[in-house]
């Protein structure tokens, strides 16, 4: 009786341990968003570590020596491409991974980046950070998943990515892309028509960051430069003026000026213009779990609902 119960727990064993050694592959993407969308197409299968995480600039990014174990370990690791992450081939020479790299974005059609077409920032200065970025960008906008019929591309990618590496996984990569793939073809029609309620001549927004020109260009609103605001200091009475003399010039309908904090300039820019004062937008990362823009469905309803808060008042 106990050589027979010992069997039947060593089998048991066994069949754990083959369920383990069956499991999926380690997984990396680089930054939040993408690793949403890493996560909806591998789901359980997968062991996913995401390098940049929620709130996380993977532009100044400084990878630590755990991405590099996390990258030596991994079986597939997903980039956005398009020059976002300058770091990342440092990092995948330094951790001598023998991972396969997938730029995420490889299929989108690039447009070209606003510092290149104006050969400064947004605010007319050349600041070490700024020209860094415009040098790692060489020329191109990496921000393509601002558009979601780019995100779909992403998720394409992805799909094909874990395939490759998994090829027991293949229905279950195939199924979760498929049913993220509708998710987001409602998600697009859903930006459509709300963009749709707004007038055309009221499609105007301010804002100090230049990670929108895909979400311009795809649901046609138009995104303008502040003039006048350092994104190093805080903003004086001037930089406030030039503001309020740009927004009037430019019949701007909304404004969203990160940097902006202080409540009495936000009100007398409202007050001054008659537009709308938005909140945050999220461009390059997501926000924590439990925050407004957890996902990257979440953070796409959540930045056009902003928009059509401020859009439509």
């Amino acid at each position: 009786m106990l050589r027979r119960t010992v069997l039947a727990a060593g089998f048991a064993l066994g069949v754990a341990l083959s369920a383990q050694a069956a499991e999926g592959p380690k997984v990396v993407a680089t930054f939040s968003i993408l690793g949403d969308l890493v996560k909806n197409v591998g789901g359980d299968r997968i062991e996913l570590t995401t390098l940049v995480g929620a709130n996380g600039d993977a532009h100044v990014y400084a990878p630590s020596p755990a991405d590099a174990k996390a990258l030596s370990e991994a079986k597939v690791v997903f980039t956005n491409g398009l020059k976002f992450e300058g770091w990342i081939d440092r990092l995948v020479k330094a951790s001598g991974t023998k991972a396969k790299v997938v730029e995420a974005a490889k299929a989108v059609t690039p447009r070209p980046s606003d510092e290149e077409e104006h050969g400064h920032d947004h605010h007319g200065h050349d600041h070490g950070h700024d020209h860094e970025h415009e040098h790692e960008h060489e020329g191109l906008d990496p921000h393509a998943w601002q558009s979601v019929a780019n995100a779909r591309l992403y998720v394409t990618a992805i799909r094909d990515g874990l395939i490759a590496a998994d090829a027991e996984g293949r229905a279950t990569y195939e199924a979760n892309a498929s049913a993220y793939l509708a998710r987001l073809d409602a998600l697009d029609a859903e930006i459509k028509a709300a963009i749709a309620k707004i007038p055309e001549a009221d499609r105007r927004i301010i804002t100090s960051h230049d990670a929108f020109g895909y979400f311009a260009e795809a649901y046609h609103v138009e995104f303008i430069a502040p003039q006048g605001i350092s994104t190093e200091a805080e903003a004086s009475a001037r930089d406030v003026a030039a503001l309020v003399r740009q927004i009037r010039a430019e019949k701007a309908k909304a404004v969203f000026v990160e940097n902006i904090s202080d409540a009495r300039l936000i009100e007398q820019i409202s007050r001054e213009t008659g537009v709308s004062v938005g909140g945050t937008l999220y461009s390059d990362a997501l926000s924590d779990a439990d925050g407004p823009a957890g996902t990257y469905i979440d953070m796409i309803r959540h930045n056009i609902k902003a928009l059509s808060t401020a859009l439509s008042s």
